[in-house]
């Protein structure tokens, strides 16, 4: 609990992949007496992002599930070796966070997987290696487009467009202030913690971002290896799709069809999407609620249906 707000606050924890590999997560706790039948929930961040880019939707869902966020390789407090960013590590990533943190066995020996972005690509990675033991997957904003055909970039190309003005890292004041006008109603205390974990404040007071170039570039080149129909195609569970993109980009509704496609060739029903387009793609900070009452609908979703 954190004595300053009266609210409570995850603890974090360690699980060792190899010697030298270390992926830390936030474990947010769960209700006093559980649902009987809800499974937990596993969040898994963005690009760029922390486990604390979450933060809004996991105070939701802990009154409800236990609930715990994962820092990936190379972000947040997470270790950043030079190899492991591809498809076999980073699911295996999630699947020792969800064993460590004893989310399994749940109720029903099964975890509900969420991942924004680039996360919803390593969430769908790792409810392949899980199997029978996840119940169903959330993707927010991310994890059905195959970034390679849809841009025409090549991944450094595609890098080169995240870079930031370099004025906005003299300072962290400064850092914070861009980052607050995202969006200034829904900038609070916890997304201030979440955009501080994003940066490392340096001796001379300028700001510098956490996760080192090496992961960054690494983290960028599997997601341009993921091919979004071949793995959910294969995915024998409930996938939910939540849109937040204020256009749409061509091709991004022609890939859900494609995917409802493949799906529809091997029975699996289609995926369920919740389209919230009148925002931008940080859904976790802009539309907690609603990120968190589909994920909530999925956790309480008796299995089989």
């Amino acid at each position: 609990m954190d004595a300053g707000s009266g609210r409570p606050e995850p603890e974090g924890f360690l699980v060792e992949i190899v010697p030298g590999e270390r992926i830390h997560f936030l474990d947010w706790g769960g209700p006093a007496v559980a649902e009987a039948r809800a499974n937990p929930v596993l969040l898994v961040h963005g690009l760029n992002a922390t486990a604390w880019a979450w933060t809004a939707v996991a105070r939701r869902l802990r009154e409800a599930v236990q609930t715990v966020a994962i820092d990936l390789r190379g972000h947040g407090l997470s270790d950043a070796p030079t190899s492991g960013y591809n498809t076999e590590q980073l699911g295996e990533d999630v699947v020792a966070v969800a064993e460590g943190a004893g989310l399994l066995p749940g109720p029903s020996g099964r975890v509900v997987l969420a991942g924004h972005g680039y996360g919803a690509i390593v969430a769908a990675w790792a409810a392949g290696r899980l199997g029978a033991r996840c119940a169903g997957i959330v993707l927010v904003d991310g994890g059905w487009q195959d970034l390679a055909a849809e841009t025409g970039m090549t991944p450094d190309e595609w890098l080169r467009e995240l870079e930031e003005p370099p004025g906005i890292f003299s300072s962290m004041a400064v850092y914070l202030d861009d980052r607050r006008a995202f969006d200034p109603p829904s900038w609070d205390a916890d997304q201030e913690q979440a955009a501080r974990s994003t940066v490392v404040e340096v001796p001379a007071g300028k700001v510098v971002p956490a996760v080192r170039p090496h992961a960054l570039a690494a983290s960028v080149e599997a997601m341009f290896t993921y091919q979004p129909q071949a793995t959910l195609a294969h995915l024998a569970i409930p996938v939910v799709v939540l849109l937040a993109a204020t256009e749409d980009v061509p091709g991004r509704r022609a890939a859900l069809d494609a995917i409802d496609r493949a799906r529809a060739a091997v029975s699996l029903d289609p995926l369920r999407r919740i389209d919230l387009s009148s925002v931008g793609h940080n859904l976790p900070r802009y539309r907690p609620g609603e990120v968190s009452e589909a994920i909530l609908g999925l956790a309480r979703e008796p299995a089989g249906r």
